[in-house]
């Protein structure tokens, strides 16, 4: 089943270079259109050049003044995945019922459900892409910044996270986005061996996917867009309240 709960067909998986890059020929809009975090993988290896060629592309991604600050720690090891399992676990415990607190409809709990079997399985997942930042906001822990200041310093990495899951999506992984297992940075870079410059910002599960992907429900561009100030909505679809 995929994340939504829908039985689908094996993506095969692939070694053959040649096919990976014709897959990476994918239609940008067809990618767009079909992406979605898939969490639940099988446990068969991926290949390190396969792997290494969706990290080239996430380095086409740009980062702030050309900076080029991030780093990637590929973790395979066994017992590097189960600590960061068991932080996983930790942090999940503590904050993975929020969502159902907050709504309770199908959806919420069937996305539950597909985090909770990555939860399960963590150590199952054949790789995870550690996207780090070096220097920047954190080095200065007991220094308040504004919020502009942070979120132009991790705006120089999620670019590159998603330009990692879109070639994932290209040529058949399934990859996901999380960041509960780095939920103590100081744990995490225990486990990783990153020095104190170097931030653990985010993790990329990839693995072949238990089913595929394909396309998902979204809201109607002009129910989220405004015009110059909040609330003015002249693209909202008729007969749809104005959101609050």
């Amino acid at each position: 089943m995929d994340d939504h709960g829908t039985t689908l067909d094996i993506q095969p998986t692939t070694d053959d270079m040649a096919e990976v890059e014709r897959r990476l020929e994918m239609p940008l809009e067809e990618a767009l259109l079909t992406q979605r975090s898939v969490r639940r993988v099988r446990p068969d290896p991926v290949d390190d050049r396969i792997v290494l060629r969706c990290i080239e592309l996430a380095l086409e991604a740009p980062t702030g003044s050309n900076g080029q600050n991030w780093e990637f720690v590929v973790v395979k090891d066994a017992q590097a995945k189960a600590a960061l399992a068991a932080q996983y676990r930790r942090s999940w415990k503590l904050y993975g019922g929020a969502g159902s607190r907050l709504r309770s409809d199908d959806q919420t709990r069937r996305i539950l459900k597909s985090v909770q079997w990555q939860v399960e399985h963590f150590e199952e997942i054949p790789v995870l892409v550690v996207c780090c930042l070096r220097g920047g906001a954190r080095l200065l822990p007991f220094v308040p910044l504004p919020p502009v200041a942070l979120s132009s310093h991790y705006g120089s990495v999620y670019p590159s996270a998603q330009n990692l899951l879109l070639a994932a999506r290209a040529v058949g992984l399934g990859g996901a986005l999380v960041t509960l297992p780095l939920w103590s940075t100081m744990v995490a870079r225990r486990i990783l061996g990153l020095p104190m410059q170097v931030e653990p910002c985010c993790v990329v599960t990839l693995g072949w996917p238990i089913g595929r992907y394909g396309p998902k429900a979204r809201k109607a561009v002009g129910s989220v867009v405004h015009l110059d100030r909040y609330g003015a909505q002249p693209w909202r679809p008729p007969g749809q309240a104005p959101r609050g």
